[in-house]
């Protein structure tokens, strides 16, 4: 499939999703839509392990929504462009592979938000993190009211939404919201390096893994070990289990298979 707003390119297992709206890669309806579409394609795809998103140039991962955009939209056009943001996070959120999000430069807004919606955060050490929506009589809304809170706690996330503060690379690591900062320059390699990990691992268990978590911090405890129990009965029926235990009690190394 061709892109406008988005590159998506495949190697050795991984897929780079890039922002490609520079220098500032705004969010727009037109990337909703295709991050959407191109999430929907690696669900399936089998040769995909694990996705990579990054924004093109150095200046950012992604700035923010398109406020150019948004400026003069009527009240149900606004639900309707937060509507289109939400259903490509949650595609994101929701993909059963892993993804890394590789922040080069600002992570504005919706720009945070979107890195909220990956498994892990690796940030470049010029990278700066906020949600300054409040400074345009508005409040973040593509998740940012509720996933970062999940991540960093409810204290720190009424900081940053509350006040607008943007914060540095290093601040982020220590509220939590990034998992490693590495030099700017280093910033794809780290990413590739994580992915190749990520995709050398059962790809069933992985999906069970990222459902179980992601869907059970929304459970009452009960309910999330009733799920997590169905995601291991389920990844206990891969192939992959089989391959896993033989190679265990054979004292080799597994080859998995992703079935």
């Amino acid at each position: 499939m061709t892109y406008e707003a988005i590159q998506v390119s495949k190697e050795n297992g991984v897929a780079t999703i890039t922002l490609n709206r520079p220098p500032m890669n705004p969010l727009n309806t037109q990337i909703f839509k295709e991050l959407t579409q191109a999430i929907n394609g690696l669900q399936s795809d089998i040769s995909v392990r694990a996705v990579i998103m990054t924004g093109s140039g150095d200046k950012a991962f992604a700035a923010g929504a398109d406020v150019t955009e948004m400026a003069n939209l009527t009240p149900v056009e606004v639900y309707n462009f937060c509507q289109d943001s939400q259903i490509a996070f949650k595609r994101i959120e929701n993909l059963g592979k892993p993804v890394i999000a590789a922040i080069n430069g600002l992570a504005l807004g919706g720009g945070c938000e979107l890195a909220l919606c990956c498994d892990f955060r690796v940030a470049a050490d010029t990278a700066k993190f906020g949600q300054p929506e409040i400074g345009l009589g508005i409040i973040p809304g593509a998740g940012g009211t509720q996933r970062l809170p999940r991540l960093i706690g409810a204290a720190k996330a009424k900081e940053l939404i509350f006040l607008g503060d943007i914060i540095d690379a290093s601040a982020a690591l220590s509220f939590g919201l990034v998992n490693k900062v590495v030099p700017t320059e280093s910033l794809l390699e780290e990413a590739q390096k994580l992915a190749k990990r990520l995709s050398s691992k059962p790809a069933v268990a992985m999906a069970m893994a990222k459902s179980a978590i992601n869907t059970g911090l929304n459970l009452d405890i009960s309910s999330a070990l009733t799920l997590e129990i169905q995601c291991f009965v389920t990844a206990f029926a891969s192939d992959d289990r089989k391959e896993g235990i033989g190679a265990f009690m054979e004292k080799r190394k597994p080859n998995f298979t992703g079935k």
